[in-house]
C-alpha cells in the first residue's frame, strides 16, 4: 500500500559508519532535509551499522559532525552535542543505531520463516563459489538454487542449527516481475530472473542491509526514500519484503550519481591513487629515507600498503602521508573540504547543483532558496560531474564578499582546529594582521596557511636556491642589484626602533624614493626572497611586521650570503 499522501512527510538519511561522509552522501542528506523542510515534515538520521566489519563508533561521530557543520540538522536520530554546545537528535522511534535494534529485526525474521516466506540456508562459501563457477562455464547468469535449502524439514533445520552449523536466512522471492515507480526515473519493470533469493540475515545473527532498512523505514514511518541511483535494484528487493511483511510502500526517488570530470566514479580510491603515484615518482620509498617510518606510519604498514594495490591507508594515515610528502589529495569527503578551507554554505550551494536545476539560470543561493524551490521534476536522470574549479570559484567569491572582520574570525577558527601552531606562534595582533593582509589573496581559508609557513618556521628552514633563474634575476640583475638593496637596507632596518607597519613603510619608502626611483617592487621582491625564500608574500610592510625585527635581519644576512651575484 502506498504511503498516505496526507501523512506528515518523513525522510531519512541512513549512512553506514565506515568512514567520513562522502560528498555524494552529503548531497543525498541535503535533498532529504530540504524536501522534509519544504513540506513541514521531519528529517531522520539513522546509522546503519549492522555490518560489524565496516563500522566504527568514531566514524559515526565524524558523520554527525560533518552534517552539523554543513547545517543539515536532523529532527530525529542519534543525540549529538557539538563543540559549541548545540544539540541534535532524539525522537520517539529510536534507537537510531541499527546494531541496537536486533530484537526488532529478529521478530520480523521469525515471522517470515514461520510463514514460509524465508528459510535457513547452510551453503558454505566454497559451495556457493562452485555454483557461480558452474553458471559461468554454462554461459548463464548465476541465480541461487533454493532446491537443497527448501527441501530440509523443520526438524532437520533445527538439528543443524542446534549443532552450531553456520546458517543464513534467505528471502523466498516470488517468481514474478517487480514494478518500481520512481519520482525521478519513472516506472521500470524488473524481470524475475534478474533477482534471486537474497540473504536477509547473516550467519552472525545480524540482519543484512536489505532487511534492516525495510523494517526501520516502516517502524520509523518513513514516507519518502530519497537515495542514490546505485540503490535502484535494491528497491526491487525492498518492495518484495514490504509486501511479504504487510508494510506500507514509501515514495521512492533515486538521485543521479556524482562522477569526476573524466567520467570516473568519485570515490575515496582517488586519494589512494594520488598517493601511490607520488611514491612511485620519488623512486626510493620514503619510508626508507625516514629510517623505517614515515608520517607516523610503521614500516610494516607502509610496506604492506605498497605491496597490495587493493589495500588503502586509514584516513588519518593517508592525510599524514600526504603532508609528509607534500602531495595534495583530491577532496572526496566533507571533512576534506572543511580541512581545505571551504565555507559550509558554499559547499551546500554547490552540492545542490549536482543533479538538480533550480531554473532561471540561478546558480548561487542559500538553503532557504533550496527549501522553497526543490522538486523531483528538476532532478536530472544522468550522472552529475563534480567540477572542483567551479566550486573553488564559488568559494573565492564568497570569501571576497566577507568583511575583513568576519574573514579574520573564520580564519582564526579554522586555524584553531587544523593549524593551532599559527595561533601558538603568533601574537593575537600579528595573527589578525596576517589574516587581514591575506584576505583579498585567499580563495579558501587554508590558502594562507600554505603560503605563510615561513612566518612560523625557523630561520634556518628558509632556503635560498641561488640557481633558480627567477630568484637570481631578482637578486642579481639590474643596477643596483636586489642583493645590493638588501645590503643597503640592513643598517636602515636595524635602526628602526618601532617595528610597526607605519614606521617600516616610512623607512623603506624613503629608501625606495632615493635609491630605486620610487619603484617599490625593486626593493620589496628581494625582501620577500630574503624572508620567505620565494617572491610571494602578503604586503611587504605587514609581512615584515609579523615576522619581527630579529628574524627579518637574520634572514636578510643569510640571503645576502647565498647570492654571490658574480
Amino acid at each position: 500500500m502506498s504511503s498516505d499522501s496526507k501523512s506528515i512527510v518523513r525522510t531519512r538519511f541512513a549512512p553506514s559508519p565506515s568512514g567520513h561522509l562522502h560528498v555524494g552522501g552529503a548531497r543525498t542528506a541535503l535533498f532529504c532535509w530540504a524536501y522534509a523542510r519544504q513540506h513541514g515534515g521531519k528529517f531522520i538520521l539513522r546509522i546503519e551499522d549492522t555490518d560489524q566489519k565496516r563500522s566504527s563508533d568514531a566514524a559515526s561521530v565524524g558523520f554527525l559532525r560533518d552534517l552539523k557543520w554543513l547545517g543539515i540538522e536532523w529532527d530525529e536520530g542519534p543525540e549529538f552535542v557539538d563543540r559549541d554546545g548545540s544539540r541534535c537528535g532524539g525522537g520517539a522511534y529510536g534507537p537510531y543505531f541499527q546494531s541496537q535494534r536486533l530484537d526488532l529485526y529478529t521478530k520480523y525474521l521469525q515471522q517470515l520463516v514461520r510463514e514460509g516466506k524465508a528459510y535457513y540456508a547452510f551453503d558454505t562459501a566454497a559451495e556457493l563459489d562452485a555454483q557461480r563457477k558452474a553458471a559461468r562455464e554454462a554461459g548463464r547468469n548465476y541465480r541461487y538454487d533454493r532446491t537443497a535449502a527448501t527441501s530440509l524439514s523443520a526438524e532437520q533445520v533445527q538439528r543443524r542449527r542446534d549443532a552450531g552449523e553456520p546458517a543464513v536466512i534467505r528471502f523466498r522471492l516470488p517468481d514474478e516481475p517487480i514494478v518500481i515507480r520512481d519520482e525521478i526515473l519513472g516506472e521500470a519493470t524488473i524481470p524475475a530472473e534478474q533477482l534471486d533469493d537474497f540473504v536477509i540475515c547473516k550467519a552472525d545473527g545480524f540482519p543484512t542491509y536489505h532487511f534492516a532498512v525495510v523494517v526501520d523505514d516502516e517502524l520509523m514511518q518513513v514516507t519518502h526514500v530519497i537515495r542514490a541511483q546505485e540503490h535502484f535494484m535494491n528497491t526491487a528487493r525492498h518492495l518484495r519484503l514490504q509486501e511479504a511483511l504487510g508494510f506500507r510502500r514509501p515514495v521512492y526517488a533515486h538521485l543521479p550519481l556524482i562522477f569526476n570530470p573524466d567520467g570516473s566514479k568519485m570515490s575515496k580510491r582517488d586519494k589512494d591513487k594520488a598517493l601511490r603515484a607520488a611514491v612511485r615518482s620519488m623512486g626510493v620509498p620514503p619510508v626508507e629515507r625516514a629510517g623505517g617510518e614515515v608520517a607516523s606510519i610503521s614500516a610494516d604498514t607502509f610496506a604492506a600498503w605498497l605491496k597490495d594495490k587493493d589495500r588503502q591507508l586509514e584516513f588519518d594515515e593517508a592525510n599524514a602521508l600526504s603532508e609528509a610528502l607534500g602531495v595534495p589529495l583530491p577532496e572526496i569527503n566533507v571533512d576534506d573540504f572543511r580541512r581545505s578551507g571551504y565555507l559550509p554554505e558554499v559547499l551546500i550551494n554547490y552540492l545542490a547543483l549536482l543533479g538538480w536545476n533550480p531554473g532561471g539560470d540561478v546558480e548561487k543561493f542559500d538553503k532557504a532558496f533550496l527549501v522553497e524551490r526543490f522538486s523531483f521534476d528538476r532532478v536530472m536522470k544522468g550522472p552529475a560531474k563534480f567540477d572542483r574549479a567551479k566550486l573553488l570559484a564559488f568559494n573565492h567569491d564568497a570569501i571576497q564578499a566577507l568583511s575583513t572582520e568576519e574573514f579574520v574570525r573564520l580564519f582564526r577558527a579554522h586555524c584553531a582546529e587544523f593549524h593551532p601552531e599559527f595561533i601558538e606562534h603568533l601574537t593575537p595582533e600579528h595573527f589578525d594582521l596576517l589574516a587581514a593582509a591575506n584576505h583579498k589573496r585567499s580563495k579558501t581559508l587554508d590558502d594562507q596557511v600554505r603560503s605563510s609557513r615561513f612566518f612560523i618556521d625557523g630561520d634556518e628552514s628558509i632556503t635560498y636556491d641561488a640557481a633558480d633563474k627567477n630568484l637570481r634575476k631578482v637578486m642579481c640583475a639590474g643596477e643596483p642589484t636586489g642583493r645590493a638593496h638588501l645590503e643597503a637596507l640592513l643598517p636602515i632596518l636595524q635602526g628602526v626602533s618601532d617595528w610597526s607597519v607605519a614606521t617600516l613603510e616610512q623607512a623603506i619608502s624613503a629608501y625606495v624614493q632615493q635609491h630605486a626611483g620610487g619603484n617599490l617592487g625593486k626593493v620589496a621582491q628581494p625582501l620577500r626572497i630574503a624572508i620567505s625564500g620565494t617572491t610571494i608574500s602578503p604586503a611587504i610592510y605587514e609581512t615584515l611586521t609579523i615576522l619581527g625585527c630579529d628574524a627579518t635581519l637574520r634572514r636578510m644576512r643569510r640571503c645576502i650570503e647565498a647570492f654571490a651575484c658574480v
